[in-house]
C-alpha cells in the first residue's frame, strides 16, 4: 500500500529507506554545486578559460587525478577592482591588477629600477647596467603587447620572428649596413651578419677553427660564453656545431638585442662586466668570445680581463676579434700594448693570430693549465686570490683584483679537461668530488631524471613539446633534467639558487649552461622569453624567505602565454601554488600527487 508523502517522515519503521533517501539527495546536491568531472580529490583544480582570447587545448581528464570547479573559489567579476592579497598561506581570494603605465610590457624589475639608477653616484663602471632590485615586489601583471602571437617555432625562428612580439626597429636602422636584423613585413629577419661577420657568421665560425684546429667545435669546445653578443647570431649558428653558447649583453642603447635572441630561441641573458662578478662559476667555460664587444679589457688595471680569467677553464681559450688586433692607429695600438701586458701577467699565451679575407683580425689566447707560470713571475701582480672556504661566490660580489687559483682535486692534482662531447654529458665531471658517495649520487641522479622524463614528463603532463624551445630549470641540481632532454630541439637554462649546494661547475663540466640566482628577486631576462619553466623541490627553500605570490608573479612575467610550468614538490606546497596559479586563470592539473602542470593563459585583468 502506498504511503502518503506527508506521513513518510513520521514512520519509524522505515529507517533504512529514510537514510538512503537522505544520502541520495545529498550526493545529488553535491554533484550539482561542484560540477565534478572525475572522482573527488581534496586537491581542487580550477580552470577558467572564458577570458582567454587564445585558450590552450582542452584538458584530458584522464591526465589528471581530479578536475573540480568550485563556485566558492571562482574569481570575482572582471569589473571588480582587483587587488593582490594573500601570502605564503593564501589559498583563496587572490585578485590581480595590471601594472601601471610606468611599468611597460617589457619591464625587468631589477634592471629598470630608474629611481635607484638615478640616485647612483657614478656610472663610470657601468653601475647603471647592473642589478638594482626594488624594495617592494611587483604585485601586478604585465600587459601582453598588442598584436602578440605565439612565437615562430624553431628552427625557423633562428632566422625570423614576429615583429609585433618584439616591436623595436632601432637596431634595424642603427646596424642596417651590418645586417644584424632586417624588418620584412610582419617579421624581423636575421641574415647572420654582425660587426665582425663581413662574410656571414658561418664563415666567421669556420675562420676561428681554421686559426686554431685544437678548438674542434662541438667536440673539444662545447660550452662558450659570448660577451656583448648583439642579437646572438654567433651562438645561434654555433648550435649547428653542437656548441651551446651563453650569450650575454647589457640592457643598453642597442635596443632589445637580448630579447631578439631569446625570441629567436637562442640562449641569452642580460648582464654586464661592471663592478660585480658575472653570475657564473670559477673555471667553467671552454671558450670566451668577444667580437668588438665594447668592453674595455684594460680598464681598472685589467679587472674585466681578470674576471674572464676567473670563469675560463684551465686550458680554455679567449677569442678576441677587435680593431686593436689588426689596426695600427695610435688608439688601437695603445689598447693592444695594454692587452699584451695584462695577458702576460695572467700567464695567458697567444696560440693563434690570423686575418680573414675580409680584413678582420683575430687573436686567440689560452689560459694555463698549471700554476707553475704564476710562481715564476718576477712580480706577484696580480696576486693569487685567497679562497678560504673553497666555494664559488659570485652573487653580488665585487670584481677581483687577483688571480683565481687553478682548481685541483683532493690530491692536489690539476683537474683535467672534460671528456669530448657527447661523452662528457654522462661521464664523471672533473669538478665532482672523487669519493664513491659523490659518484654514486651523481649516477643515481642521472638515472632518476632519465626515467622520470621518460615515464612522467613525456606522457603524463600534457606538455606540447613541439612548441617548446626555451626551457629553464629553476633548481637544476646536477642538471639531470636538462641532460635527459639533450636530444630534443630545445635548450635549458640551468639555474642554481644561491641557498642550495653549489653544483654549477659540475653543470658546465657536463657541457651544459647555467647561472646563479636568488628566486626572491627578479631574473635578468625580458618578459615572455621562456616556453617552459621547471622546478623540482625549489619552493621549500623559498617559503620561509619570500612570499610565494611574488615568486609566481615572476614566473608569470618570464613565461610566454600558452607556456608550461611543471612543479615537482610536496602535496602541501602544490596545494599552495595551485591556488595562486588558478587565480591567474591558468589551467592546472595534478599528476600522481607529486606534480602539477600549469599552462599560462592569455588572460589579463582589465582594470588598471
Amino acid at each position: 500500500m502506498a504511503i502518503p508523502v506527508e506521513h513518510f517522515f513520521k514512520q519509524k519503521k522505515y529507517p533504512f529507506i529514510l537514510s538512503l533517501s537522505i544520502l541520495l539527495i545529498s550526493v545529488t546536491l553535491f554533484l550539482i554545486t561542484t560540477d565534478i568531472t572525475t572522482t573527488f580529490n581534496p586537491f581542487v583544480i580550477y580552470s577558467d578559460l572564458k577570458h582567454q582570447p587564445q585558450p590552450p587545448p582542452p584538458l584530458n581528464p584522464a591526465e589528471s587525478d581530479s578536475i573540480t570547479i568550485s563556485k566558492q573559489e571562482k574569481l570575482p567579476p572582471k569589473e571588480q577592482e582587483p587587488l593582490v592579497s594573500g601570502g605564503n598561506n593564501s589559498n583563496v581570494g587572490i585578485y590581480w591588477k595590471l601594472c601601471k603605465e610606468s611599468v611597460t610590457v617589457d619591464y625587468i624589475p631589477c634592471l629598470d629600477n630608474y629611481k635607484a639608477i638615478k640616485d647612483l653616484k657614478s656610472r663610470r663602471h657601468m653601475e647603471h647596467r647592473e642589478r638594482h632590485c626594488p624594495e617592494t615586489s611587483l604585485n601586478c601583471l604585465l600587459p601582453i603587447p598588442k598584436g602578440y602571437k605565439k612565437p615562430v617555432r624553431w628552427p625557423k625562428s633562428r632566422d625570423m620572428i614576429w615583429y609585433d612580439n618584439v616591436p623595436y626597429s632601432k637596431l634595424v636602422e642603427y646596424k642596417k649596413d651590418q645586417h644584424w636584423v632586417v624588418k620584412s613585413g610582419e617579421y624581423l629577419k636575421f641574415p647572420g651578419g654582425g660587426t665582425q661577420f663581413k662574410d656571414g657568421v658561418d664563415h666567421y665560425i669556420d675562420f676561428i677553427e681554421k686559426a686554431l684546429a685544437k678548438i674542434q667545435w662541438g667536440k673539444h669546445v662545447r660550452v662558450v660564453l659570448d660577451v656583448g653578443c648583439g642579437v646572438a647570431s654567433f651562438g645561434g649558428y654555433l648550435l649547428d656545431k653542437n656548441v651551446i653558447t651563453m650569450s650575454f649583453a647589457p640592457k643598453d642603447e642597442h635596443e632589445a638585442q637580448i630579447q631578439f635572441a631569446l625570441e629567436r630561441g637562442i640562449p641569452a641573458t642580460l648582464s654586464v662586466i661592471g663592478t660585480q662578478k658575472l653570475t657564473f662559476p670559477d673555471n667553467g667555460f671552454d671558450l670566451i668570445h668577444c667580437a668588438r664587444c665594447r668592453v674595455h679589457w684594460d680598464a681598472d688595471g685589467g679587472k674585466p680581463l681578470y674576471e674572464l680569467n676567473r670563469i675560463l677553464r684551465p686550458g680554455g681559450y679567449f677569442a678576441w676579434s677587435a680593431t686593436p688586433v689588426y689596426r695600427d692607429d695610435d688608439r688601437d695600438q695603445k689598447v693592444w700594448k695594454a692587452m699584451v701586458a695584462i695577458t702576460k701577467a695572467l700567464c695567458w699565451k697567444v696560440v693563434a693570430k690570423a686575418d680573414d679575407s675580409s680584413g678582420i683580425g683575430l687573436v686567440i689566447y689560452q689560459k694555463p693549465t698549471s700554476s707553475s707560470c704564476y710562481k715564476k713571475r718576477k712580480e706577484n701582480n696580480p696576486p693569487i686570490c685567497e679562497n678560504v672556504d673553497g666555494k664559488n661566490s659570485s652573487w653580488y660580489s665585487r670584481l677581483n683584483s687577483c688571480l683565481t687559483p687553478l682548481p685541483v682535486d683532493g690530491k692536489g692534482k690539476a683537474l683535467s679537461w672534460p671528456t669530448p662531447w657527447p661523452q662528457r654529458l654522462t661521464s664523471k665531471p672533473p669538478s665532482l668530488r672523487h669519493d664513491s658517495d659523490a659518484i654514486d649520487e651523481f649516477n643515481k641522479d642521472s638515472k632518476h631524471w632519465s626515467q622520470l622524463v621518460s615515464d612522467v614528463y613525456d606522457n603524463g603532463l600534457s606538455i606540447s613539446w613541439s612548441s617548446v624551445r626555451n626551457v629553464m630549470d629553476m633548481n637544476a641540481g646536477y642538471a639531470g633534467f636538462a641532460a635527459a632532454l639533450v636530444d630534443r630541439p630545445i635548450w635549458v637554462m640551468n639555474v642554481v639558487p644561491i641557498d642550495v649546494p653549489d653544483t654549477l661547475s659540475i653543470i658546465l663540466d657536463r657541457g651544459l649552461i647555467g647561472t646563479y640566482h636568488d628566486w626572491c628577486e627578479s631574473f635578468n631576462t625580458y618578459p615572455r622569453t621562456y616556453d617552459l619553466l621547471h622546478a623540482s623541490f625549489l619552493f621549500k627553500h623559498l617559503d620561509q624567505r619570500c612570499d610565494l605570490v611574488d615568486v609566481v608573479v615572476e614566473i608569470d612575467r618570464i613565461l610566454r602565454p600558452d607556456g608550461h610550468l611543471v612543479i615537482h614538490d610536496s602535496m602541501e606546497m602544490l596545494s599552495k601554488l595551485s591556488a595562486i596559479l588558478r587565480s591567474l586563470h591558468w589551467s592546472v592539473t595534478l599528476h600522481q600527487n607529486h606534480f602539477i602542470a600549469g599552462r599560462k593563459s592569455f588572460w589579463r585583468p582589465t582594470s588598471l
